[in-house]
C-alpha cells in the first residue's frame, strides 16, 4: 500500500512548474518541510540520479527518487503538475504525474519495491486518470492509498 509512504499533508495538487529542474526544486523544498531534512541534500541527491537516466517512465509519470543517509523511513510526496512538462522521459512525452521517493541509504530491497508499488499504482490507467482528473489534495491523497488497498 502507498498509505505508509504517503502522508496526507504529502500531496500537492497543483503545482505550477516550467521544468524539469524547478520540479525537483519545488518537490526537494516541500519534502524538506516535512521531513526535516536539507532542502540543498535532497535537490543534490535527485539531481544525482537523474544525471544517471531520466526518472520520467512514460505515460505522463516520472517518479524521481534518491538515498539519503539522515532519512529514518521511506517517504513519499505526490505532485499533480498544473500543466505538463518535459522530464526527458523514457517515451518523451511530457509529465503531469510525479511521485517523489526518498528511501535511507540502507533500505535496499525495500526501496526498489516501494518503487515498483508506486510504479504500479500510477501505470493504472483508470487510476492516471482519476489522479489528473482532480485538483482536491485530499481526494489524490485517497485515491493513491485506497487504490493499492484494493490492489492487494
Amino acid at each position: 500500500m502507498l498509505s505508509d509512504l504517503l502522508a496526507p499533508g504529502a500531496v500537492l495538487s497543483s503545482l505550477k512548474v516550467n521544468s524539469k529542474k524547478q520540479a525537483i526544486q519545488e518537490l526537494a523544498e516541500k519534502a524538506a518541510e516535512l521531513t526535516g531534512l536539507p532542502e540543498r541534500e535532497i535537490f543534490e541527491t535527485l539531481l544525482q540520479r537523474e544525471r544517471l537516466g531520466s526518472t520520467g517512465v512514460g505515460n505522463g509519470i516520472a517518479i524521481p527518487h534518491g538515498k539519503l543517509p539522515k532519512i529514518g523511513r521511506l517517504f513519499g510526496l505526490f505532485a499533480r503538475l498544473d500543466r505538463p512538462i518535459d522530464f526527458d522521459s523514457l517515451d518523451s512525452e511530457p509529465v503531469d504525474l510525479v511521485f517523489l521517493l526518498l528511501a535511507p541509504e540502507a533500505a535496499g530491497a525495500d526501496h526498489l519495491k516501494a518503487l515498483a508499488r508506486v510504479a504500479r499504482v500510477l501505470r493504472d490507467p483508470q487510476t492516471a486518470a482519476k489522479l489528473r482528473a482532480t485538483r482536491d489534495a485530499t481526494a489524490l491523497h485517497a485515491l493513491l492509498t485506497q487504490t493499492t488497498e484494493k490492489a492487494a
